[in-house]
C-alpha cells in the first residue's frame, strides 16, 4: 500500500464490507438492522468488517445524509445512509437506487446538474484536501422539489479508485427563510442597515458552525485531516491503537508500519520520549483509558494542549480525542495530533499587544493628569489677575492713570489665557485629521524678516540679542504652506525667547543646504538660544503632548506644554523633520529640515489703495448680548455705523426689507438660535435682488477649526474671523473684502 492510499483505509473497509454483503446476497438495511450479526458469515477481514460496521452504524445515526459514490464513469452510488433515504422519501436503499438510477447524476435536478458538476470539479482541482460545497435541487420520490446543501470530499487511490463521500442536508426551509429575510432586509436597507449587518453576521456564524460540524464528522469517519500530523484509531476495550498517519515523532514506535500496538504502552513511551518534562504528569493522567471515557462522557470530543521537544526545539502541540463509537461509554476513539505553534504565538503576541496598549494608556493618562494639573494652575493665574484687576478698575474708576494701568494688566492676562486655549485647540485640530496644507508662492527671505521684526519688541523687553541670518539663501522663492511655516517658526522663536534669561541671545537662521536643482532644494530653519537648556532625560519626550520639563511653579513660565507638540505636528504635515540639540544651562537649538520646490516670484504688483471705512454701515448678527455690546462699541469707535440682529433669520429679514446697498457689510456669528450663520449666508446669497444678495459677509465666530473656515467660504461668506475680535485683523480683512467687491 503506497503513501497516498494509507489515509483511506476506513473507506476501504466500508467498500469491502459492502462488496461482501452484495456477493452474499444480503440486503444492507437488514444487515444493519440485525446489529451487524456476522454469524454464519466469514468476511475475509473480520476486524476490518467489524470496524466498517461501526462506521456505517455511526453514519446511520448521523442527523444529516451521507453518500459514497464513484467519481468517474456513471458516478454509481456505493452507499447511502438512512437519513439520505429519508430526505428522498425512500424506504430502503433499493428504492433509492431505482429513483436515482443508482447514480449521483440521477439525484440532482436536471436543470442544476451541469453547474453542480462543474463547481465540484473546479473546487477539487483547486484543492483536493478541502471539502467542496454546492447547493442544488432534488426531486423526491413523492415528486416534491427540495433544496440540498452538499459537502463532498474527493478520494483517489489505487485500492479504492476515485470516490466522493458527501454530507447532505435538506436546506429548503433554511434557504427559503434566508431568501425571505434578505428580501425584507434589502427592501428596508437604508432604514435598517445595522439590522441587515447583524443578520448577515449571524448567518455567517451559523454557516461557519455548520462547516465546523461537518469537518468534525469527516475526522471521525475518515480519521484523517490535512492539519493533523498523526492519526490513530483506538479501541479502548481492547487497549489497542492502530495508526492511520504517522509523523517523525510517531513512526519509530510503529517501525514505520501501520500495525497495531497496546495503547497504554505506546502512550507511556510517547510521553517519556517526546513530551516536555513539565507536561508529562498532566499528559499521563489525561490519556489513561479511564480518563478518556470520563472526559468523553456527554460529549463527542475534547483536546489537550502540551509542549514537546524535538531536536532541542520547543514545539506546541494539540491532541484531539473524538468518540467514534457513540455506543454508550466511549469504546472506540480517533486521536489526532497537530502543531499549534502559530496559534500559541498569536495568542502570546496578542497578550503582548494588550500589555503594551495598557502601558501606553497608563502613560497617556499620567501625561494628561499632569497636563490637567498644570493647566488648572496656569489658567487660574491669569484668571485671578483678570478678576483682581477688574475689581481694582471699579475701585479706582475716578483715577484715569490707575485705570489705564489696570487695563493693560487685564489685556496681558487675557492674552496669556487666550494663548493657552489656542494651543489646546491647535493640538485638537492636528490630532483630528482636519488640518490641510495650502501651498502658495512664498518668499522665504520676506517671511523670515517678518517673523524677526514681529519678535524684536518681545526680545527687547528681556534685553536679548535677536539676530537673523538668511545669507545662504540663493533661491528664496518657493512653493509651500507659508502660514503653517510661519506658525511653526513663531512657536520655536517664542519658545526660545521665553526660556532665555535676560541678557542672553536668540538667533533665527534660514539656510539652503543643497545646491539648487531642477525642482527645488533642501532648506534648514534653525532657532538657537543661550537659554536654560533641557535635561537629557527629557529630550526624548519633548514633543509629546502635555509634557513640560518643569511646571509653571518651578520655571516661572506660563504654558501648557503643547507648543513643541504643535510644532512637531506642523513639521509632519509639511513632510519635513525636526531635530533638537540642548545642553542644560547653555541653550538649545531646533533645526527644521524641509525640501521645497522652486517657483517664480512673478511680476511685482502695484500697491493697492485703501478703502475708506468711515461711515460704512455694518449689520452685526450676534445672539450673545455681551459680545454684541463689545463688538458694537469697538466698531462705532472705528467710525462704522452699526445695526444689529439677534439671529441669522432676523439678519436676513433686515437685509430683505432695507433699501438696496443700505448695508455695506455683514458680520455674522455662526452658532445662533433659530437660524445659524451658515444658513443665513446661504439665504442672503439666494435673495432675488443682486444688490442685496452680493453684500459682503464676514464670519465672526468662536468656531476656529480649518474645516469651519472652509465651511464658511463654501456657504458663500467672503472671509472667516475668529473671536475674540482682533481689531487690526478685522480692518485688514474688511479692506480686502470691500476692495474685492468694488473691483
Amino acid at each position: 500500500m503506497n503513501h497516498q492510499e494509507r489515509p483511506h483505509r476506513l473507506i476501504e473497509h466500508v467498500l469491502n464490507l459492502l462488496n461482501f454483503l452484495r456477493r452474499s446476497n444480503i440486503e444492507i438495511n437488514r444487515f444493519m438492522d440485525s446489529g451487524g450479526d456476522f454469524a454464519g458469515l466469514e468476511p475475509p477481514d473480520v476486524q476490518g468488517a467489524q470496524m466498517a460496521y461501526e462506521i456505517m452504524r455511526f453514519m446511520d445515526e448521523m442527523p444529516g445524509g451521507v453518500l459514497i459514490y464513484y467519481a468517474g464513469g456513471g458516478e454509481d452510488i456505493i452507499y447511502a445512509n438512512r437519513e439520505l433515504l429519508h430526505i428522498f422519501q425512500c424506504g430502503n436503499l433499493q428504492e433509492f437506487r431505482e429513483l436515482t438510477g443508482n447514480s449521483f447524476r440521477g439525484m440532482v435536478h436536471p436543470e442544476d446538474l451541469e453547474a453542480v458538476e462543474r463547481s465540484i470539479w473546479e473546487q477539487v482541482s483547486a484543492s483536493q484536501y478541502d471539502l467542496d460545497y454546492v447547493e442544488y435541487r432534488i426531486i423526491r420520490r413523492d415528486g416534491e422539489i427540495r433544496w440540498i446543501e452538499d459537502y463532498g470530499h474527493f478520494i483517489h487511490s489505487e485500492a479504492v479508485g476515485d470516490l466522493f463521500y458527501v454530507f447532505l442536508s435538506d436546506a429548503t426551509e433554511k434557504l427559503a427563510r434566508r431568501q425571505t429575510e434578505l428580501d425584507l432586509l434589502l427592501s428596508q436597507r437604508e432604514a435598517r442597515e445595522q439590522q441587515l449587518q447583524s443578520v448577515i453576521e449571524e448567518y455567517d456564524k451559523e454557516r461557519s458552525l455548520i462547516n465546523q460540524e461537518y469537518l468534525r464528522r469527516l475526522k471521525v469517519i475518515e480519521g484523517l485531516s490535512i492539519n493533523y500530523e498523526s492519526i490513530f484509531y483506538v479501541d479502548l476495550e481492547k487497549d489497542q491503537i492502530l495508526p492511520y498517519r504517522l509523523s517523525s515523532r510517531t513512526e519509530h514506535a510503529f517501525e514505520k508500519r501501520f500495525q497495531p500496538r497496546r495503547f497504554s504502552l505506546y502512550m507511556d513511551d510517547y510521553i517519556q520520549t517526546w513530551v516536555c518534562p513539565e507536561d508529562r504528569e498532566t499528559m499521563a493522567g489525561e490519556l489513561t483509558r479511564q480518563s478518556i471515557r470520563e472526559r468523553l462522557a456527554g460529549k463527542t470530543t475534547y483536546y489537550i494542549n502540551y509542549r514537546a521537544l524535538s531536536g532541542g526545539e520547543l514545539q506546541y502541540l494539540q491532541l484531539r480525542v473524538v468518540d467514534a463509537g457513540h455506543t454508550g461509554p466511549a469504546g472506540q476513539v480517533v486521536i489526532g495530533c497537530r502543531r499549534v505553534d502559530e496559534e500559541i504565538q498569536h495568542e502570546m503576541e496578542q497578550k503582548q499587544m494588550l500589555a503594551e496598549a495598557l502601558s501606553d494608556a497608563s502613560t497617556a493618562i499620567a501625561a494628561k493628569n499632569a497636563f490637567l494639573s498644570n493647566i488648572s494652575h496656569d489658567m487660574r493665574t491669569p484668571l485671578n489677575a483678570i478678576f483682581g484687576f477688574s475689581s481694582l478698575v471699579r475701585k479706582k474708576a475716578e483715577d484715569p492713570e490707575a485705570v489705564q494701568h489696570y487695563a493693560e494688566k487685564l489685556e496681558t492676562a487675557s492674552l496669556q489665557l487666550l494663548e493657552m486655549i489656542d494651543k489646546v485647540l491647535e493640538l485638537s485640530w492636528n490630532g483630528s485629521g482636519d488640518p490641510q496644507t495650502a501651498e502658495s508662492i512664498c518668499d522665504l527671505r520676506t517671511l523670515m524678516e517678518d517673523i524677526h521684526a514681529g519678535f524684536l519688541p518681545k526680545a527687547a523687553e528681556k534685553d536679548l540679542s535677536f539676530s537673523l541670518d538668511c545669507g545662504s539663501l540663493t533661491q528664496s522663492t518657493v512653493l509651500c504652506d507659508q502660514e503653517k511655516l510661519r506658525q511653526l517658526l513663531m512657536y520655536l522663536v517664542n519658545n526660545a525667547i521665553t526660556y532665555t534669561n535676560t541678557g542672553g541671545s536668540v538667533s533665527l537662521t534660514a539656510a539652503q543646504r543643497s545646491a539648487a536643482g531642477e525642482h527645488g532644494a533642501l532648506y534648514h530653519f534653525i532657532v538657537e538660544d543661550s537659554g536654560i537648556g533641557i535635561e537629557p532625560e527629557f529630550l526624548d519626550h519633548i514633543f509629546e503632548p502635555f509634557s513640560r520639563a518643569q511646571n509653571t511653579t518651578h520655571s516661572g513660565v506660563h504654558g501648557v506644554g503643547l507648543g513643541l507638540t504643535i510644532a512637531k505636528n506642523i513639521v509632519d504635515m509639511l513632510g519635513g523633520s525636526i531635530d533638537v540639540r540642548s545642553t542644560l544651562g547653555r541653550g538649545t537649538a531646533f533645526t527644521v529640515a524641509l525640501r521645497l520646490p522652486f517657483r517664480d516670484a512673478g511680476p511685482e504688483t502695484a500697491p493697492v489703495s485703501a478703502v475708506p471705512l468711515a461711515g460704512k454701515r455694518v449689520l452685526v448678527a450676534e445672539d450673545n448680548p455681551i459680545n454684541l455690546e463689545i463688538e458694537m462699541e469697538l466698531l462705532q469707535d472705528l467710525g462704522f455705523e452699526v445695526e444689529s440682529a439677534c439671529n441669522g433669520k432676523d439678519a436676513v429679514e433686515l437685509l430683505r426689507q432695507a433699501p438696496p446697498e443700505h448695508y455695506d457689510l455683514v458680520l455674522m456669528d455662526i452658532q445662533m438660535p433659530v437660524m445659524d450663520g451658515w444658513k443665513a449666508a446661504e439665504a442672503i446669497r439666494a435673495l432675488p435682488d443682486p444688490l442685496r444678495a452680493q453684500v459682503p459677509v464676514i464670519a465672526l465666530s468662536a468656531n476656529a477649526f480649518e474645516s469651519d473656515i472652509r465651511k464658511s467660504l463654501s456657504h458663500g461668506m467672503d472671509a472667516h474671523l475668529t473671536k475674540p475680535l482682533d481689531i487690526p485683523q478685522l480692518l485688514k480683512t474688511v479692506q480686502r473684502v470691500l476692495r474685492e467687491r468694488r473691483s
